[in-house]
């Protein structure tokens, strides 16, 4: 951003009305802090944890309430219809801003037109999980497997979510005969999986699978990313494994609903940075293998527009578009 925008920009805070005795006062109640999943995955400890840096940064709670349902448009059609103030916040993800997009007939909300940008905050690798009782110690015995045994399930958290968009992207490229079972969740999800109800999913590395893969709950074959996890160092990414080019990773953003005062959001943006470039942040995000980021609103703005293309096309390819 040229010097001329910035100045600009901050000349635009200064004249807008009440823009500077908003972002002064603000917050001086209660801040909603909506996540459009079930409390237990991953998404609802990172809202909490982010919770508590705001509380201190700002000097009111955040109090995060879960909305789950319908693979986080719920949550997130509640957020972008809700009072422009800044008192009602999302943390949503790829799947609420860019999967929903090509997922849903009729999606109740526009990702790019009814939400206020405020900041992306991580990037979330997936890992592929299998129950310890089927008989396959890599991918390549999975997709064997499935193959003979054709009709098998996965579990997700709700049709459109990162999950779910995971397996029909595994189900396309590997030629398999598998079926999405949709949970109100990550958590609930991974729960099934242990409980032996659903043998397979993509589940959260930073939610609970990492501690049930540790204890053998769960059997780990892959991560999603182009990348090894470093939470996750022996276990190979989906390409290595064989599905050459997969690669099928989450991010999530904080927004509020389109209106908000610019200054409101530039003083939440600077909250969540400022959380994002501690040294407690380094040291969570690092034991759940989440790659923290540090953006503006507008480039937040930006990504959201490039992933609905790119998932688009995803979801185009794995047969999945437009199918709610």
């Amino acid at each position: 951003m040229s010097r001329t925008l910035k100045i600009a920009l901050a000349v635009g805070l200064w004249l807008a009305p009440g823009g500077v005795a908003v972002a002064q006062d603000y917050p001086t109640q209660p801040v909603r802090f909506v996540v459009p999943y079930a409390a237990g995955g991953g998404t609802d400890a990172m809202a909490r944890f982010f919770s508590k840096g705001l509380e201190q940064r700002l000097g009111q709670p955040f109090i995060v309430e879960n909305r789950p349902g319908s693979g986080t448009t719920i949550g997130a059609n509640f957020v972008a219809k809700s009072a422009p103030d800044g008192y009602t916040i999302l943390l949503g993800t790829s799947s609420t801003f860019a999967i929903a997009v090509s997922l849903y007939k009729k999606l109740p909300y526009n990702p790019v037109t009814d939400f206020a940008p405020i900041a992306l905050v991580a990037a979330a690798p997936f890992v592929l999980v299998v129950h310890p009782s089927l008989p396959v110690h890599s991918v390549a015995d999975l997709v064997r497997y499935l193959k003979a045994n054709r009709g098998f399930n996965y579990a997700s958290g709700g049709v459109g979510s990162q999950h779910h968009v995971n397996g029909e992207l595994f189900r396309a490229m590997a030629g398999l005969d598998i079926k999405n079972v949709s949970y109100r969740g990550g958590g609930p999800a991974v729960q099934d999986v242990v409980a032996g109800h659903v043998k397979m999913m993509f589940a959260d590395v930073g939610g609970a699978a990492h501690g049930l893969i540790r204890d053998g709950k769960l059997r780990a074959l892959a991560v999603t990313t182009a990348r090894r996890v470093d939470t996750m160092p022996d276990i190979p990414t989906m390409h290595e494994a064989g599905i050459t080019g997969y690669e099928a990773n989450a991010w999530i953003a904080i927004v509020a609903s389109a209106g908000t005062p610019a200054s409101i959001v530039a003083r939440l943006n600077t909250a969540f940075n400022d959380i994002l470039l501690s040294g407690e942040a380094k040291a969570y995000f690092g034991r759940l293998g989440w790659q923290p980021l540090n953006t503006t609103p507008q480039e937040l703005g930006e990504h959201i527009k490039t992933e609905i293309v790119r998932w688009g096309k995803v979801m185009q390819a794995a047969g999945a578009e437009g199918v709610e």
